[in-house]
């Protein structure tokens, strides 16, 4: 086989594509709209990301030789201070580009950095390494708030929902290589029930609900700008619509193969879950920019599905 393609599989390609939508919802459900400064904060995700994946084989290198030993590592394609060198380069180069994004960005990325550092040599086979994995898309996603506004509590709501997820396909991935137990994809598949339910609903028409009295049509505050009024009124039904969408194709890229692992908990089908919950954080990260209501980066990042379904033919994602 190719260097090249050596490479794909140890950075595992396919699952570079739901990168970039953690920023792009991250700044919508900050109240901004995506500028240069997003594109940093893309950049630094993907880099960051892919330091994780080389970091992950250099310190799994034993274990997959054992359990996997056509990973790139263990097969000899790769060697592993090659792996780690690129861990180092890929970080410094993440840290970069969120220090070009400003000092906001940075203070997201260094903690970023260090969880995923933190993960791959020291939680990942402790109870808290889904809880690491889980902070680290959280932060991810609050870097593209932080880089747009400089501003990342108000995406700090969606950031946990992101994170929920993670923490979801996390614990499914533990088992992935022996299986033998129903317990976590069935808790993964109650937690995309909730999650589904939630994203569903419209935020910013939930906030106009609150904010209006009873009785009081929204918009119809005394003394409010238009500006304003445009902000409290309910979410139009097209965005609506696009919101209930993206979270149905969540729920089903999620929701179908880990109910397949409940049901039979083998190997195979527990690494079917697991790459249909790390495919299904694209829609989420979707529906979470339509909830905040920007359909058009909605649509760019569910963009991104198909283009990981096309390399995950080729390239494993887990």
């Amino acid at each position: 086989m190719s260097a090249s393609r050596a490479w794909a599989e140890l950075l595992r390609l396919p699952a570079l594509f739901t990168v970039p939508g953690d920023a792009l919802s991250g700044a919508v459900a900050a109240g901004a709209r995506p500028n240069s400064r997003t594109l940093l904060a893309i950049g630094s995700s993907l880099c960051l990301y892919e330091a994780g994946m080389a970091l992950n084989d250099w310190a799994d290198r034993a274990e997959d030789a054992a359990e996997r030993p056509h990973r790139p590592l263990p097969s000899g394609r790769i060697r592993p201070s090659s792996a780690f060198a690129a861990a180092c380069a890929l970080t410094a180069a993440g840290l970069g580009l969120a220090a070009g994004a400003g000092r906001p960005a940075l203070a997201v990325a260094a903690p970023l950095a260090a969880t995923v550092w933190a993960y791959d040599l020291a939680l990942k086979r402790t109870p808290a390494g889904p809880v690491a994995m889980a902070t680290a898309r959280g932060l991810d996603h609050l870097l593209g708030a932080a880089a747009t506004t400089g501003r990342p509590q108000r995406a700090l709501p969606s950031a946990a929902l992101l994170g929920t997820h993670t923490l979801a396909v996390t614990t499914v991935s533990r088992r992935e290589t022996q299986g033998g137990t129903s317990l976590p994809p069935l808790a993964a598949l109650a937690a995309t029930a909730v999650l589904t339910r939630l994203v569903a609903r419209g935020a910013r028409a939930t906030k106009a609900a609150a904010a209006t009295g009873p009785g009081t049509v929204p918009g119809t505050h005394i003394g409010t700008a238009p500006r304003r009024l445009a902000q409290d009124r309910p979410v139009p039904t097209l965005d609506g619509a696009l919101r209930t969408a993206l979270a149905a194709a969540y729920a089903v890229t999620a929701g179908r193969p880990y109910t397949h692992a409940a049901l039979n908990p083998s190997p195979p089908l527990t690494q079917r879950a697991v790459g249909g919950g790390i495919r299904a954080t694209i829609p989420l990260q979707a529906a979470l920019a339509a909830r905040a209501g920007s359909g058009l980066t909605a649509v760019a990042i569910a963009a991104l599905a198909p283009l990981g379904r096309k390399y995950a033919k080729k390239v494993s994602i887990t």
